[in-house]
């Protein structure tokens, strides 16, 4: 009789099998704040040892996916964009290739939470894009003065908010969820395009002015016209990120 042929290495533990199984009972079937069948059910279920089903949960536990508190059966988590968050900026604040790479996933999740938000907005969608627009411009200060460095980090902390509500208004929870998740990067991304803005001889007034188109076209029901005037100011920044990466060339990036 041959030989057993050796284990392949990308072939999954017993462990792993499970927590893919249990992953998508998780994601879905059950819902934030759910607890997981016990132990002795899941091992039964599977047919595997209590062990097995402890070190699957460990795993869905380093996922994201289960919280588990002593002497308590595991729960299902919130979803939390944290660890994408920290993916994000850490590529945006090491390879300027990062801050186009982000440009892209905009273009595609903003033409279309801009749209959407056209046709799906209640009125307290709108009024949350309105009052984000109206931080932007409280905190813009007088044309031609230098903002201070606590202004600038509230102005483009607003412009973040703007972008985030009209992915709220979307309806998409998707969306939504990814621009809450996308904050941060977003915001060190907007300290740079910022520089180029200048550069290119545009003011953060401008600024105002193309969300305010955004938001124009938004309140109009007209998703078409949503879709090309944040296309536009997306485009637009992308030029900004170009200019500023020039005149940076290539020096460490300091962030607010």
């Amino acid at each position: 009789m041959g030989k057993s042929a050796p284990a392949r290495a990308d072939q999954p533990t017993a462990a792993g099998a499970v927590a893919e199984h249990l992953a998508q009972m998780i994601l879905g079937e059950l819902t934030p704040g759910s607890s997981l069948p016990s132990e002795a059910a899941l091992a039964t279920r599977y047919a595997v040892s209590r062990l097995t089903i402890r070190e699957a949960v460990k795993l869905l536990e380093g996922r994201g996916l289960l919280e588990i508190a002593r002497g308590r059966k595991a729960v299902v988590r919130e979803p939390d964009g944290a660890a994408f968050a920290d993916f994000l900026t850490s590529i945006i604040r090491y390879d300027p290739k990062g801050l186009f790479d982000l440009v892209e996933i905009r273009l595609s999740l903003e033409v279309q939470s801009a749209t959407l938000a056209a046709k799906r907005a209640n009125r307290a969608g709108i009024a949350a894009i309105e009052s984000e627009l109206q931080g932007m411009r409280d905190t813009a200060g007088a044309p031609g003065q230098p903002m201070s460095d606590d202004q600038e980090l509230s102005f483009h902390t607003h412009d973040v908010g703007f972008h985030e509500a009209v992915a709220l208004a979307s309806g998409n929870r998707i969306l939504g969820f990814l621009f809450e998740a996308m904050a941060q990067p977003l915001r060190e991304g907007f300290f740079i395009s910022r520089r180029g803005h200048e550069k290119r001889g545009h003011t953060r007034h401008d600024t105002i002015e193309a969300h305010q188109r955004i938001l124009d076209c938004i309140k109009a029901g007209n998703g078409r016209a949503a879709a090309e005037a944040m296309r536009l100011h997306i485009k637009d920044t992308e030029r900004d990120i170009r200019v500023a990466l020039s005149q940076l060339a290539h020096q460490p990036v300091e962030h607010s």
